[in-house]
């Protein structure tokens, strides 16, 4: 239960100020309202008090739907708290809807009592009937269950910026600005960074600074003077471990990621890419960082992006190209060349919602089996995907590690989710990173018969089977690669059936031999003695873990083991399988996982799927897991447990 405590406001000398451990807020409205961008600046300002923080943008799939459509709606959801949290919650507490589309695409999501601050401006009859309303729901009664908030955002807005001298048009758009200075007041959040952030983000159009700026603050007076609210709301810093914090989100941590791996590795940095959507934002990134040694080539298309970057690789480079799924499809006969070629290249899928263009904008993990065997006879790939946004940042220099060590191209399988979401990360210390830095081929490393010696570029490595890598150009290492079968130590071509089976067999023992070199899968499992064991790989972490929790609040046993080696496996996991009588999986496509755990290990592994293009909520792996022991309750049950605020 939240504290109530009074403190003295301008205009408000006794307003209650009630203290709460978390809030979910969401943001909805068209997709040209700027949610994504308000979102992100009470994200922000969350971070700066020191909040734990999860959040879940939410991109409309067309590029630009019919304004006020459902088609067109976009949304942002962020979950503060005064601790540990893993998820963007649930449901949203707070629901602030631009427009009548935005309300009806957002309401299933709300429990009774929640909050909902509409803008009453927008509830006009034309959009009305876009957002498929026979009736305003602010008069029809259909809104009885929630607290509601009008605000006639819009014409608040028009006349607070009209000293800025902006046209009515361009006045409008600075309603997202109104909202967040609401919102910002309604949860006491600091004014100064968010004022700052505009003079800097806005310098060189002055005008547009001034109109965002009086309408930001026109949010926090009216939040202040309206006697809108009955209290204002504080969520106190989280306790988290020392050191120095960022607001991240996936793209941005892999990218970094990759700047550090070329720097530990003492590589220059080669990106080759096309853009696509959920990926477009790492060469974006990696674009800022010439000083790092990064390059980076927007292709005209994927085959050409990933073809450049194994080019690089050949020539001594830390080759990377990204895509989503589309581009792993086209990409995938030059995997195959890598493969051959035994060159380290790393090959960023970050996933969203197929077949074919699919849900550009959605999220899924369906791309693991096409991971996994998507490419022209055997031709194994090893394979980790990252948990949250902030680990994205360790997964990509771990990628690297392997690609360098044991000359392979390596796949990371991130997802919208993880790409566009965020989380507090602490900047770790330099000095505790890896160090893979790799040693090129600098002498001949055969004799030929008559004594002179020559390179032969497939000489392996007697314990990581990795062959050398000779950087084109260095004097007496002269030799020949590419896409035809290798005669097993020079490397000619050659096509006699038994070397064939030999090369096969050696980059297929090279990969699984990765596994002696991984750690141990880690379980959770508090009590030792699981009754149920919940297995996942990648974003479905912050879900699952929280899921289990909610379980665990209401008695049971509950284990969580998650994957970040999915190719291989990490050495321990058939003996972890095997210790729990149920493995519940769940993922977001039909059960890829499983049907790997199944075959690999030979246990009654079960699905839990969800293709939806959304992620997984704490409620639904709870209800899982629940489902799976014969224990589904009500939402409280007979001792009084409810576990709905466990995220």
């Amino acid at each position: 239960m939240a504290d109530i405590v009074t403190r003295e406001q301008p205009g408000h000398p006794e307003l209650p100020h009630q203290v709460v451990d978390r809030v979910v807020v969401r943001f909805a409205g068209d997709s040209g309202d700027g949610m994504q961008l308000t979102g992100d600046r009470f994200t922000t300002s969350s971070a700066l008090v020191g909040n734990d923080l999860s959040t879940l943008p939410d991109f409309p799939a067309e590029i630009r739907a019919p304004a006020g459509t459902l088609a067109g709606v976009s949304a942002f959801q962020v979950h503060i708290s005064d601790h540990d949290i893993l998820t963007p919650g649930d449901r949203p507490d707070v629901l602030v809807a631009m427009n009548p589309a935005a309300l009806r695409a957002n309401i299933a999501d709300l429990d009774p009592g929640s909050t909902i601050i509409v803008n009453t401006d927008a509830f006009e009859e034309r959009n009305l009937a876009k957002a498929g309303y026979a009736a305003n729901p602010l008069d029809d009664g259909s809104l009885k269950g929630f607290r509601v908030f009008e605000v006639p955002m819009t014409s608040i807005t028009m006349e607070a910026v009209k000293p800025s001298g902006t046209k009515p048009r361009d006045a409008e758009r600075s309603k997202n600005f109104f909202a967040l200075g609401l919102i910002s007041f309604m949860y006491t959040r600091p004014v100064e960074p968010t004022l700052e952030w505009i003079a800097r983000r806005f310098a060189k159009a002055p005008m547009v600074a001034e109109a965002n700026t009086l309408a930001f603050k026109a949010g926090w007076n009216f939040g202040e003077t309206a006697e809108l609210f009955d209290s204002v709301y504080e969520v106190h810093p989280a306790h988290l471990e020392a050191g120095t914090y960022t607001n991240i989100s996936g793209n941005t941590a892999v990218a970094w990621g990759l700047v550090a791996a070329g720097q530990l590795a003492k590589l220059p940095l080669f990106l080759g890419s096309y853009p696509i959507t959920p990926a477009s934002d790492i060469l974006h990134e990696l674009s800022k960082h010439k000083n790092f040694g990064v390059r980076t080539m927007q292709a005209e298309d994927e085959i050409a992006g990933i073809g450049a970057a194994l080019g690089a690789a050949y020539g001594g480079a830390l080759g990377v190209t990204t895509t989503s799924g589309p581009g792993i499809a086209l990409k995938s006969e030059t995997m195959g060349l890598a493969v051959s070629l035994e060159l380290p290249l790393l090959v960023l899928d970050i996933q969203r919602g197929g077949p074919s263009t699919g849900l550009p904008t959605k999220t899924e993990q369906a791309d693991l089996l096409q991971a996994m065997f998507g490419r022209h006879g055997e031709s194994p790939i090893p394979i980790v995907a990252p948990a949250t946004p902030g680990d994205c940042f360790f997964v990509a220099i771990e990628a690297a590690r392997i690609a360098l060590k044991y000359r392979t191209p390596v796949l990371i399988l991130s997802d919208g989710y993880l790409a566009n979401g965020a989380e507090p990360w602490r900047v770790p210390d330099v000095s505790q990173l890896p160090d893979i830095r790799v040693d090129f081929a600098t002498e001949p490393n055969h004799t030929r018969p008559d004594g002179e010696g020559d390179f032969w570029p497939y000489l392996r490595d007697e314990e990581t089977l990795a062959r050398p890598w000779a950087v084109p150009g260095t004097p007496g290492l002269e030799h020949r690669i590419g896409g035809l079968e290798k005669a097993d130590g020079s490397g000619a071509v050659s096509y006699a059936p038994a070397n064939h089976d030999r090369m096969v067999r050696l980059r297929a023992a090279k990969v699984a031999g990765i596994a002696r070199d991984i750690p141990p899968l880690e379980v959770d499992d508090p009590d030792g003695d699981g009754e149920v064991l919940v297995l996942g790989w990648g974003s479905t972490f912050g879900a699952i873990a929280a899921g289990a929790r909610r379980a665990r609040v209401r008695g049971h046993r509950v284990a969580t083991a998650h994957l970040r080696h999915l190719n291989p496996f990490p050495p321990n996991l058939g003996e972890v399988l095997h210790r729990y009588p149920r493995v519940l999986v769940p993922e977001m496509n039909l059960g890829q996982l499983v049907k790997l755990v199944r075959a690999e290990f030979l246990v009654d592994a079960r699905p839990f799927s969800k293709v939806s293009g959304q992620p997984f909520r704490a409620g639904e792996i709870e209800r899982a897991i629940l489902d799976l022991l014969g224990a589904l309750p009500s939402t409280t049950d007979a001792a009084g447990v409810t576990t709905k605020d466990i995220a």
